[in-house]
């Protein structure tokens, strides 16, 4: 692995919430009540969690992003300065509250809903504002919490500058060849396949983007093909606990080790290892690594 002494720069356009964790002895069943043993917020949002899991990694980070003009906002603004993300592009609106995000959690498994609410409005607008600071990035990274027309508007902006992109394609929903095309990694999990890509199979899709689509599971695994054979990566440790953020921590990572200029086998093993890392600790950024904590 290579680390060099300069600081990539990246922009993360997406999403943030407070998060709601219930911790249960089961998963609820439909028109079924169970008894949380233990409950606690955490900063979350996938767009969030890649701004200060790069952040953590060493990178210079600038996050866009719409919080609502509350409490719950301030706390999210508060957090991520004292992340050292730069909030010179967040906005506020009065139109929907902050984000939230209610998670059910039972022996590693998860059930989790998400209300956007402040994140919907994040527009093209606030993309263009953040217009001068798109030429001189080294990456741009984008989810699926924010309006599919904002993701589309942010990775057009970014090749038009012919800045790298990153796609953490969750939660899934059915992305253009447009937007395929344009992003140079695609980060999905491994039963949400056929919700981007249709009903071809994992191999097939792998294939026909080989080196861009890196498909993940609950194992901390991530699979890819190379051109010429499939690759396999697990980080599976017994301390894997907590599996919130892993998919996050992993874009992280791959991220931060791609603006490095490493292989792509690299940028997955690290990937790999920052997101077995973050499963720790409770919470999507709770256990998120620094980069001390590699050197």
């Amino acid at each position: 692995m290579n680390f060099s002494s300069e600081q990539p720069k990246i922009i993360v356009v997406g999403s943030s919430s407070i998060d709601l964790v219930l911790e249960t002895e089961k998963l609820p069943q439909p028109n079924e009540t169970v008894l949380a043993v233990n409950s606690d917020s955490y900063f979350g949002g996938k767009g969030a969690n890649q701004a200060v899991g790069t952040a953590r990694l060493g990178a210079s980070v600038y996050f866009v992003g719409c919080v609502g003009m509350d409490p719950l906002g301030q706390q999210i603004m508060r957090n991520l300065v004292s992340e050292n993300v730069n909030v010179g592009f967040v906005h506020e609106t009065d139109r929907e509250a902050t984000g939230t995000a209610y998670v059910t959690t039972s022996n590693g498994n998860a059930a989790i809903v998400v209300v956007p609410a402040a994140n919907n409005y994040l527009s093209i607008e606030h993309i263009d504002e953040a217009d001068r600071y798109f030429h001189t990035a080294d990456l741009v990274l984008v989810q699926l919490e924010v309006a599919m027309k904002t993701v589309e508007y942010t990775v057009r902006k970014a090749k038009k500058y012919g800045r790298k992109v990153g796609l953490y394609a969750s939660p899934a929903m059915k992305i253009s060849e447009e937007l395929i095309e344009n992003v140079d990694f695609i980060v999905a999990k491994s039963n949400e396949l056929y919700i981007l890509f249709g009903e071809e199979q994992r191999e097939e899709v792998l294939k026909k983007y080989f080196n861009k689509v890196f498909v993940r599971d609950d194992t901390n695994s991530t699979i890819y093909f190379d051109g010429t054979e499939m690759k396999y990566f697990r980080n599976d440790k017994d301390e894997t606990v907590y599996k919130m953020g892993m998919g996050d921590a992993f874009t992280s990572g791959f991220a931060v080790a791609l603006c490095h200029g490493n292989s792509i086998e690299d940028c997955v093993k690290f990937g790999n290892e920052v997101s077995s890392r973050v499963s720790g600790g409770k919470g999507s950024q709770t256990g998120l690594p620094r980069m001390s904590d590699f050197l």
